[in-house]
C-alpha cells in the first residue's frame, strides 16, 4: 500500500468503510482497511497538509477529504473483535477526540457542542434529550443535502453528456467547472459536518461501554471469580518478553514522521511519482534545452548550432537572476548619488561663486553707453528714412 498515490488510497480505504459500515463486519477487511487509513494518516502528517495556523477556507477543495482519517480510523477500530474490549474502545475514542479537536480548530464544531463541550456535559435529562435531538436534526439535515448534491450532480452529468452529443462544446465550459468544484467542497463540507455528528454520538457511546466494562472488570477482581494461574502468568510474561525484544522492530513506526519541505518532492508524491519512503536532498536537476550531447560543448560547425537551437523555447529567456538585477540597480543608485553629491560640493565650493560675482562695474557702464549709442543712431535713421520711402514706384498709384 505504501506504493499507492495517496487519493487513491484514500479511495480504497473509504470504500472498505462504507462497506464495513453498511454490511456485516468482515475482521479481515477492517483489519485492511485499519491498516491503509494509518498510511493515509502517515502520509498526510509527512505532506503537511493541514497547520494549526489555518482555517476552514485556507484548506484547498482537494484536501479537504483528508480531515476525515481519523474518524474513519475511529470507526473501524471500534468494529475490530478482541479479547481486550476496553484497548480497542480507548483506542477509538482517542482517534474520535482528535478528530473532534482539529475540526474545532478549524471552525467547524457547531456552537451549541462547543458550550457543552466546556461546562462538561449537561447532567439534567432534559438538556440531554434537547442536545441529541438538535444533534439528530443536523445529521438527518446533512444527509438529505449530500443526496441533493449527489442527485444535482447526476443530473447535471446526464445533462451534459446529452449536450455534449448534441452541439459542440462552448466557451462557458469553464465556468461549469467552477461550479463543480464549489460543488465539490459543499459537499465535502457537509460530510465533515454529518462525521462531527457521528463522532459525539459514537464518543459517547464508547465512554458508557468502556464505564459497564470496567465496572464488570473490577467487580470481577473483588469477588475473586477469575482465579490467575500459573498459565495466565506465563503467557503474560511471554507477551511481554516479546514486546520488549520487539521494540526496536516498532520503534521504527513509533517516530514522528519527518516533515517533506521540498514543495516539488511534495507534488510528485502526490501525482504518484515517487514513494513517501523514498529519500530526496532537495536537490533538482535544471531544465535543459537541445539535446544532451550538445549541453555544455561549445559549437563548432553549423549543423552543431542549428541541432542545438531545435529545442529552445519560444520566449526569451532572462539573462540574470532577480538577485543579480537589484545589485546593478543598487550599483545603478549609488553612482548616480555619488555624482549628485560631487555636483553639490562644486556648486558650493568658494571659486564658483567667486566667478558667478565677477562682473566690474566698468564693463557695465561701457555696455550700457554702446546700447545707447546705438539705440540713438538707429532713431536718427528712422527718422530720416520713414516707413515706405523710397518705394512709391511699387504701389498701385505711384
Amino acid at each position: 500500500m505504501e506504493d499507492v498515490p495517496l487519493p487513491v488510497l484514500f479511495e480504497q480505504a473509504r470504500k472498505i468503510h462504507s462497506t464495513a459500515t453498511e454490511s456485516g463486519v468482515d475482521q479481515e477487511l477492517v483489519r485492511k482497511g485499519c491498516e491503509a487509513l494509518k498510511i493515509c494518516e502517515d502520509m498526510v502528517s509527512k505532506l503537511g497538509l493541514f497547520s494549526a495556523n489555518e482555517t476552514k477556507d485556507d484548506i484547498s477543495t482537494t484536501n479537504l477529504k483528508y480531515l476525515l482519517v481519523p474518524f474513519y480510523i475511529a470507526e473501524l477500530t471500534e468494529k475490530i473483535a478482541q479479547s481486550d474490549r476496553i484497548l480497542i474502545l480507548k483506542a477509538s475514542q482517542a482517534k474520535l477526540k482528535e478528530f473532534i479537536s482539529f475540526c474545532e480548530a478549524m471552525e467547524l464544531v457547531p456552537e451549541e457542542e462547543l458550550e457543552t463541550s466546556i461546562q462538561g456535559g449537561s447532567n439534567s435529562l432534559v438538556d440531554r434529550r434537547a442536545q441529541k435531538i438538535a444533534r439528530f436534526k443536523r445529521q438527518r439535515a446533512a444527509e438529505s443535502k449530500l443526496l441533493e448534491i449527489k442527485e444535482r450532480k447526476e443530473r447535471r452529468g446526464r445533462s451534459s453528456k446529452a449536450a455534449a452529443l448534441s452541439t459542440p462544446v462552448e466557451a462557458g465550459e469553464e465556468d461549469v467547472l467552477d461550479d463543480d468544484v464549489e460543488e465539490e467542497r459543499e459537499a465535502w463540507f457537509t460530510a465533515i459536518s454529518l462525521a462531527i455528528c457521528k463522532a459525539f454520538d459514537l464518543l459517547e457511546m464508547l465512554k458508557k461501554e468502556e464505564e459497564i466494562l470496567s465496572a464488570i472488570k473490577e467487580k470481577q477482581s473483588k469477588d475473586g471469580d477469575k482465579e490467575f494461574s500459573q498459565d495466565v502468568l506465563d503467557d503474560r510474561t511471554k507477551r511481554a518478553e516479546a514486546w520488549h525484544r520487539d521494540a526496536a522492530v516498532r520503534a521504527r513506526y513509533t517516530k514522528p514522521a519527518e516533515p517533506i519541505t521540498c514543495a516539488t518532492f511534495a507534488q510528485d508524491v502526490l501525482e504518484g511519482r515517487v514513494k513517501v519512503s523514498q529519500a530526496h536532498d532537495h536537490k533538482h536537476q535544471p531544465m535543459i534545452f537541445g539535446p544532451a550531447s550538445l549541453v555544455g560543448r561549445s559549437l563548432t560547425s553549423e549543423r552543431e548550432r542549428m541541432a542545438a537551437q531545435v529545442f529552445q523555447p519560444s520566449f526569451r529567456l532572462p539573462t540574470m537572476s532577480i538577485e543579480e538585477a537589484g545589485l546593478k540597480e543598487m550599483e545603478m543608485m549609488n553612482k548616480w548619488q555619488e555624482r549628485n553629491a560631487k555636483m553639490m560640493e562644486e556648486s558650493n565650493s568658494s571659486w564658483y561663486k567667486d566667478n558667478s560675482k565677477q562682473r566690474p562695474s566698468e564693463e557695465d557702464d561701457e555696455d550700457d553707453d554702446a546700447a545707447q549709442d546705438k539705440a540713438r543712431a538707429w532713431d536718427d535713421w528712422k527718422d530720416d528714412n520713414p516707413r515706405g520711402a523710397g518705394n512709391k514706384k511699387l504701389t498701385p498709384c505711384g
